[in-house]
């Protein structure tokens, strides 16, 4: 039995088996560690990948503005999650009705519908933004911020 078990392993490991297995490390990380850089679409925020590729892929974003910054109206081909971990948050979404979020309020922004958010504390905003697939961003008045 022990000889056939190793005959497998071998032919697993010679098949290239091992390589093709995908490394899986979790991500365990304080928000203090978090370093925020500035953001590439949006002036007023500062923001950083905290897991998957966004232009390949699914990905998890960790975004902080300041009080005042306001993201104008703008879509994804990708339906977006937000969740708010500090601050308030002004939601917009069309066809629905502006709402205020706290920490832990939730928004969910299905993929092309149009929505905007702004920071209302001035201490700041932070939030986590998930994409289900990869990023992108069309402006409604074609201008960033």
């Amino acid at each position: 039995m022990l000889a056939r078990l190793a005959f497998v392993s071998c032919l697993l490991i010679s098949a290239g088996w091992a390589q093709i297995q995908p490394a899986q490390h979790g991500i365990v990380r304080r928000l203090a560690e978090v370093k925020f850089e500035p953001d590439d679409d949006v002036k007023c925020l500062f923001s950083t990948v905290e897991s998957g590729d966004p232009d390949k892929g699914p990905s998890t974003i960790i975004l902080k503005a300041p009080a005042g910054c306001l993201v104008r109206w703008h879509y994804h081909t990708a339906e977006e999650q937000l969740i708010v971990v500090e601050g308030s948050v002004r939601t917009e979404m069309a066809g629905m009705p502006a709402k205020q979020l706290g920490p832990g309020g939730f928004a969910m922004m299905p993929g092309k519908v149009k929505h905007q958010f702004s920071c209302g504390t001035p201490t700041g905003c932070v939030m986590f933004v998930s994409f289900d697939r990869a990023y992108d961003i069309f402006w409604v008045d074609n201008k960033k911020k």
